[in-house]
C-alpha cells in the first residue's frame, strides 16, 4: 500500500466518522448555537476553519450569510465541493488562511484547535482577517476529559490517555478564553456543553481509540482486543456510553 493510499484511507475514514457525528441531534443543536453566536447580518462573510466536508457552510449559506470554507486536507475540500456545489471552498491551514485582512465578518472554528500545532498563531490570524467588530465563535472537546463506559476502567485510562497524547493540543478547548483575551479579543464568553452518545454507529470511534492505543503501546494487542470486545459487546446490546465536555467560547474583535 502507498503512502497516497494510506492517507485516502484514513481521510476517508474520517470522513465516514463524521458524517455519523454531524447528524446526530446533539450536535446540530451544538452547531446551531454556534450559528446564533455568530451572529450576522444577512449576507455577511464568515470563514469557517477546517470546515471538513463543508456541512456548516453550507448551513450558513442557509441562513443567508456568504460563508467561505477553508481547510488544510485536499481530498476534505474536493468532498466538499462535490456535496455543495454553490458553496465556496479554499485550501489553506488556520495559521495562514487565504483570505485578505479584514476580509470576513465572522470566524467559526468547531473541533479544529487540538489538531492545530500553534493554536495561539491560529488566533493571531483569526484576528486578522476579521473586521473590526467582527464575532469569532471556537467549538471542541477536552479530550482529556473523554469519559467511556467499560468493564476495565484501567485499560480504558490508558486508552483515553493515549487518544489524547496522540493529539497535538488535547486541552486547548479549556483554554478558549485565554487564548482569546491573549489574542486581543474582548467580550469573551464560554459555555459548557456535554456530549453523550449511545448509539452503535459510533462504536467505529470507540475502536480506533483502542487501535492507537496498541500502536502507541500504551496497551497490549490482548488488552487492546480484550477492552474493543467489551464496546462491542455494548454497542450491541444498547450499552455504548461516550462523553466528553464541549466547550464554545464567542468573542469580538474590537
Amino acid at each position: 500500500m502507498t503512502e497516497d493510499t494510506t492517507v485516502r484511507d484514513a481521510t476517508a475514514g474520517l470522513i465516514a466518522r463524521l458524517d455519523v457525528a454531524e447528524t446526530e441531534a446533539r450536535a446540530v443543536r451544538l452547531r446551531d448555537r454556534s450559528y446564533d453566536l455568530l451572529d450576522l447580518s444577512p449576507g455577511a462573510s464568515v470563514v469557517d476553519v477546517g470546515c471538513g466536508t463543508g456541512r456548516a457552510v453550507a448551513e450558513l449559506d442557509q441562513r443567508g450569510a456568504a460563508a467561505i470554507g477553508v481547510d488544510p486536507d485536499e481530498l476534505m475540500i474536493a468532498t466538499a465541493r462535490r456535496r455543495w456545489p454553490g458553496a465556496g471552498f479554499r485550501t489553506g491551514s488556520a495559521e495562514s488562511l487565504p483570505l485578505p485582512d479584514h476580509a470576513v465578518s465572522g470566524y467559526r472554528a468547531d473541533k479544529v484547535l487540538h489538531v492545530v500545532p500553534d493554536p495561539a498563531a491560529a488566533l493571531a490570524e483569526a484576528h486578522r482577517v476579521l473586521s473590526p467588530g467582527g464575532r469569532i465563535v471556537l467549538v471542541g472537546q477536552d479530550w482529556d476529559a473523554l469519559m467511556i463506559d467499560s468493564s476495565h476502567p484501567d485499560l480504558t485510562r490508558a486508552v483515553v490517555r493515549s487518544q489524547a497524547d496522540f493529539l497535538p493540543n488535547p486541552q486547548v478547548a479549556r483554554a478558549y478564553r485565554n487564548l482569546l483575551l491573549d489574542a486581543g479579543f474582548q467580550d469573551v464568553a464560554v459555555e459548557a456543553h456535554t456530549g453523550i452518545f449511545t448509539e452503535s454507529a459510533f462504536l467505529p470511534m470507540v475502536e480506533a481509540f483502542a487501535a492507537r492505543a496498541v500502536t502507541a503501546g500504551s496497551v497490549t494487542a490482548e488488552q487492546g482486543a480484550v477492552w474493543a470486545r467489551d464496546q462491542r459487546s455494548r454497542a450491541s446490546n444498547g450499552r455504548l456510553f461516550v462523553a466528553f465536555p464541549m466547550f464554545v467560547a464567542s468573542a469580538c474583535r474590537p
